[in-house]
C-alpha cells in the first residue's frame, strides 16, 4: 500500500520496514499494521488538532504538567508556543501512560517507539495469532462476560494505585488477547492526583464496564465499584490486590443533572464515532 505521510519518516529511517494495511481510524488517530524490527506491530498516527473529533479535551488535560516550567507557563497562557507544547504533550501522553501502566502490571500493549507523533507498539493477538478483537466485537457467554468484567475492574484498581485513570474505558477499548483482556487507547488518560475531574471520569469508566456486562446479564443491578474504588484511594487504602465489593454508602453531594446528561451524550457520541470510523 502507499505509505501514509505520517509514517514516511519512520520508514525512511528503517524503524518501520513495511506498512501492511490500515487497522482502524479513530477520533484522535489512524492505526496501521506494520512490520517493525522484523515483527508485526501497530503504528498509531495521531491526527492534527483540527482533524480530531474528540470533544471536551480540557476535562482530560486539566492538571497535566510538563517538566519544562517555561513550556508549562506557555501552555497555561495558551500562547502559540504554549498551544504547540500542549499538542505535543497530548500526543506523548499515551506512550507515557502505557509505560506507567505496564510498570504497574496492567496488561497493555508494549510501547516500542514514540517518534514525531507516531506511537509504535505491540500488536495484541488472539489465541490463533490474528489481531485481537475488541470486546465490542465478540459474543460471550454470561459467565465469560462476568469474568472479563471482574478482570478489567481489577486492572482499573491497579491503574488507580499507579495514579492513572483511563478516561475512556469501555468494551471498545479492551482487546481480547490470547491471555485475556488487554487495555488500549490511553491518550485521554489522566493523573488521578492532579485532575479535578478524576472522580467523575473514573465513575464514568466503571459505568461503561457495567453497561458492557448488562448486555449479557440484563437483570443485573450495577454495583458501586467506582465510588468504592475512589473512596479507598482517597483514604490511602487501595492496593493492587484490593477486592471490591460493589457496595458503597452514597454521599450527600448534589448531582449536577445537566453535567451528567452532557457526559451521557458524550459517551453516546464517541460510541457512534467509533462505529462510523471503523474500516470495513
Amino acid at each position: 500500500m502507499q505509505i501514509p505521510t505520517g509514517l514516511r519518516q519512520l520508514v525512511d529511517s528503517g524503524i518501520i520496514q513495511q506498512v501492511v494495511r490500515p487497522l482502524m481510524s479513530g477520533k484522535e488517530a489512524n492505526v496501521y499494521l506494520v512490520i517493525s524490527e522484523g515483527e508485526e506491530r501497530v503504528a498509531k498516527v495521531y491526527k492534527e488538532a483540527h482533524d480530531r473529533t474528540f470533544r471536551q479535551r480540557v476535562a482530560y488535560t486539566e492538571g497535566r504538567h510538563v517538566k519544562n516550567t517555561r513550556n508549562q507557563r506557555a501552555m497555561k497562557k495558551r500562547s502559540r508556543h504554549g498551544k504547540a507544547e500542549d499538542e505535543a504533550a497530548w500526543r506523548s501522553a499515551e506512550f507515557d501512560m502505557l509505560c506507567r501502566a505496564r510498570a504497574a502490571g496492567v496488561p497493555v500493549p508494549v510501547p516500542h517507539h514514540f517518534i514525531d507523533g507516531v506511537l509504535v507498539m505491540e500488536l495484541v493477538k488472539d489465541a490463533d495469532g490474528f489481531p485481537a478483537p475488541r470486546l465490542s466485537d465478540v459474543d460471550l457467554e454470561p459467565k465469560a462476560a462476568r469474568a472479563i468484567f471482574d478482570r478489567v475492574l481489577r486492572e482499573g484498581v491497579k491503574m488507580l494505585c499507579a495514579g492513572i485513570i483511563h478516561g475512556d474505558m469501555s468494551n471498545f477499548n479492551v482487546l481480547l488477547g490470547r491471555d485475556g483482556p488487554v487495555v488500549i487507547d490511553f491518550p485521554q488518560s489522566m493523573d488521578a492526583a492532579h485532575n479535578p475531574n478524576a472522580r467523575k471520569i473514573l465513575l464514568r469508566d466503571v459505568a461503561n464496564l457495567d453497561r458492557f456486562l448488562a448486555g449479557f446479564e440484563p437483570n443485573r443491578q450495577p454495583g458501586a465499584h467506582g465510588a468504592e474504588m475512589w473512596e479507598l484511594y482517597l483514604r490511602g487504602e487501595l492496593t493492587p490486590g484490593s477486592r471490591l465489593t460493589g457496595v458503597h454508602e452514597g454521599d450527600n453531594r448534589t448531582v449536577n443533572l445537566s453535567a451528567l446528561m452532557e457526559e451521557i451524550e458524550e459517551v453516546e457520541y464517541l460510541a457512534h464515532e467509533r462505529k462510523e470510523a471503523r474500516f470495513g
